[in-house]
């Protein structure tokens, strides 16, 4: 999921972000994973830890519902069809629920990692001025 991104440049810049969304739409509709039912984060391999915890962390509903998808994708590939027009996944449904997830965990680790490289250091007693008179 570190993957680098120009996602940040282009959302920095209004001009560039309003010629790039049309193209990220057709991008998804092309992409086919709508027609059978997909999510986008459906598509994320499952083979890293950060990944596999993530998906402990989903609540119950949400998980039976990715195992549906994904059972459901996968007959429908097998058989060589696509599920009916009322039943594929409509862009508002295509929402992230595994992604914020996974960027939490990763902010976990790097705090974790921070933490454990991070050196104490003791203060050294200031002494008291002596007053001569």
């Amino acid at each position: 999921m570190s993957a680098p991104s120009i996602a940040p440049f282009i959302m920095k810049r209004p001009w560039l972000r309003r010629l790039m969304i049309p193209v990220s739409e057709w991008y998804r509709n092309a992409a086919g994973y709508r027609k059978l039912g997909l999510r986008a984060d459906d598509l994320i391999p499952e083979e890293s830890e950060t990944v596999l915890l993530a998906l402990k962390r989903l609540p119950p509903k949400e998980a039976y519902d990715r195992v549906f998808r994904l059972r459901r994708a996968f007959q429908c590939s097998i058989a060589h069809q696509l599920l009916p027009k009322n039943e594929h996944t409509k862009p508002e449904e295509d929402v992230l629920y595994l992604t914020p997830l996974i960027r939490e965990i990763e902010a976990e680790r790097q705090e974790r990692d921070d933490l454990e490289v991070m050196t104490i250091r003791k203060k050294k007693p200031v002494e008291a001025p002596s007053k001569a008179h």
